[in-house]
């Protein structure tokens, strides 16, 4: 089954990547990537309003839900653009007062959720918070902590788990910076000492796991735009290459190679899209369908980055190539919130059993 997009989202989907090609050009993204000061474009990104797009209004978002973050997600992994900022930040917007989000969306002020950017979202005991609200701990690869002015930290106390809101800024918080082998995204580790923090009025528990499958969705419509754009990358290269006298595009195997990339684009353009629009609407199997989005989208990338990968020879190997920039994006969503083993042992456990046969 093929989704379909409405035709508001399509219009949002071409004007998105229109401008992403003006702005996000290979040429730009290897800048950014190489100094690790990806600031150009996050400016630029905020000021065209795409930031803010599928958050809701009344937290400074313009409307729109996580279908059109995915749609985002996608058009970003795309073109292979900065994105650390803004998947943290739309991430943590919704957890924050509607003042303090409205200047994470508009004003660039960015935020994060405080949490290992390797495992699946959810309540740590990284953090500790004492009875005058400090917090004390370590958090270890916070993706978009280094971009960050703003922190949403799971913490726990003697009345049990919470989330707190601190600035960068504020004394006893340290960021130390890490970059990952893909250079469009990064991370920091944050340490707490004795940081005073503001008590957010949320459940914790129950906002981080849907953080999480929002997380899980994200990183699946990445991949997803990073494997649609390595297919176009194959194909193109497939036509040009000669071998023998004739384009290697001609040859049996390479037109194998593109059209099981292909198969694995559509299937995972529909499991993304699908499990979007679950998460949003709350549907019981959200859950399920998150996970299955996480695992099957990002381990279809990572298998269409090799075949590509192949279908280039040596020269996908090199710098100067693009491909290497979108072959390192899907590494790295493979991995990001939990790997494809770690959200299958989660949808293994939540599937209901099947009764016995006889």
């Amino acid at each position: 089954m093929r989704w379909e997009l409405s035709e508001e989202q399509e219009m949002f989907t071409e004007a998105l990547g229109g401008w992403l090609e003006r702005f996000a050009a290979p040429a730009n993204v290897r800048k950014w990537g190489e100094s690790g000061e990806p600031a150009e474009f996050e400016r630029r990104f905020v000021e065209g309003g795409w930031f803010s797009a599928g958050l809701p209004e009344d937290v400074g978002g313009q409307g729109g839900g996580l279908l059109e973050l995915a749609l985002t997600a996608e058009a970003l992994g795309r073109c292979a653009a900065p994105a650390s900022a803004w998947t943290a930040s739309v991430l943590a917007a919704p957890l924050l007062p509607p003042d303090v989000a409205d200047a994470v969306l508009t004003g660039g002020e960015f935020a994060a959720l405080a949490l290992d950017s390797s495992l699946p979202l959810g309540l740590r005991d990284a953090v500790r918070v004492d009875e005058r609200g400090a917090l004390t701990g370590r958090v270890s690869a916070v993706l978009g902590a280094e971009r960050a002015a703003r922190l949403v930290v799971p913490a726990e106390g003697s009345e049990g788990a919470a989330l707190y809101l601190v600035r960068v800024a504020d004394p006893g918080v340290t960021v130390t910076p890490r970059r990952f082998l893909d250079p469009s995204r990064g991370a920091a580790d944050v340490r707490f000492e004795n940081v005073v923090a503001q008590r957010l009025d949320v459940d914790a528990p129950a906002a981080l796991a849907d953080a999480g499958l929002r997380a899980a969705v994200l990183v699946s419509a990445d991949a997803l735009g990073a494997m649609e754009r390595m297919l176009r990358l194959a194909v193109d290269y497939s036509r040009t290459r000669h071998q023998f006298g004739v384009p290697i595009g001609s040859f049996q195997a390479m037109k194998h190679a593109a059209a099981t990339i292909l198969v694995s684009v559509e299937a995972a353009r529909s499991i993304a899209y699908y499990a979007a629009a679950s998460v949003d609407l709350g549907l019981e199997e959200r859950a399920m369908h998150a996970a299955i989005a996480k695992a099957q989208v990002t381990r279809s990338a990572v298998q269409a980055a090799d075949s590509a990968l192949v279908m280039h020879g040596a020269i996908g190997y090199t710098w100067e190539h693009d491909l290497q920039l979108f072959y390192k994006r899907t590494k790295l969503d493979e991995k990001l919130f939990g790997s494809p083993e770690v959200w299958n042992e989660r949808l293994a456990r939540d599937l209901p059993l099947l009764p016995a046969a006889g």
